[in-house]
């Protein structure tokens, strides 16, 4: 079910903006969060929750909205992550994401609707309300675009990672602890953007040692 306006129909302003992030899961490569300017006029893109679109479609729309839309991304690596633990990270992502869309636009967001149960940061600037929405990704098309962006472009990080460490296939898996990546991290050992605070990397370096 494509998600309705439900949310943002709540206010009068236009100036409202959806953050959400993507990568929290996996055992390599960053975390990625996109804040995105609600537009109310793309139905004809039948948006939604971006893990319920085919890969084709989620990059048909992908390629619209970076091209049409008002959006910025923020990433923070694993290295930081590592330091600061995921979820730090991950406000932290947000909050990137948000002040590199003020800087790039120089627009400033009266409401933000961010995907889940956290505030990633206090008020500032113009901002009225902060709103965590619980599957705010099926709950809002604004909260669904920045979804999708964030996962094709965390997607395409990954792809790139690919190119410098082929062995473990990030092409195919994305980072995540699936049976592949597994099986390559048993072969190669671990390469220099995998989380170093998540099992099994973690005890993967400490048997080395």
């Amino acid at each position: 079910m494509q998600p309705s306006f439900l949310i943002e129909n709540n206010f009068e302003t236009n100036l409202i903006c959806g953050i959400d992030e993507v990568g929290r899961g996996p055992l390599a490569g960053p975390v990625v969060a996109c804040c995105y300017l609600m537009n109310k006029n793309l139905d004809n893109l039948n948006i939604n929750d971006s893990k319920k679109l085919s890969k084709r479609n989620r990059q048909k729309i992908y390629q619209y909205l970076i091209n049409n839309e008002k959006f910025a991304i923020g990433v923070v690596g694993q290295e930081k992550i590592d330091k600061i633990n995921i979820l730090q990270a991950t406000l932290l992502a947000m909050k990137i994401a948000y002040e590199n869309f003020c800087e790039k636009y120089q627009i400033y967001p009266q409401i933000i609707l961010v995907d889940g149960n956290i505030s990633p940061f206090a008020k500032t600037d113009n901002i009225l309300q902060i709103i965590p929405v619980v599957k705010g990704d099926q709950k809002s098309n604004t909260i669904a675009c920045a979804s999708i962006i964030a996962k094709e472009y965390r997607d395409n990080l990954m792809e790139q990672y690919h190119q410098k460490f082929p062995d473990y296939e990030f092409n195919k898996h994305y980072g995540y602890g699936t049976k592949l990546h597994l099986e390559r991290i048993q072969k190669f050992g671990v390469c220099e953007i995998h989380r170093q605070s998540f099992e099994p990397i973690k005890s993967i370096l400490k048997c080395k040692l």
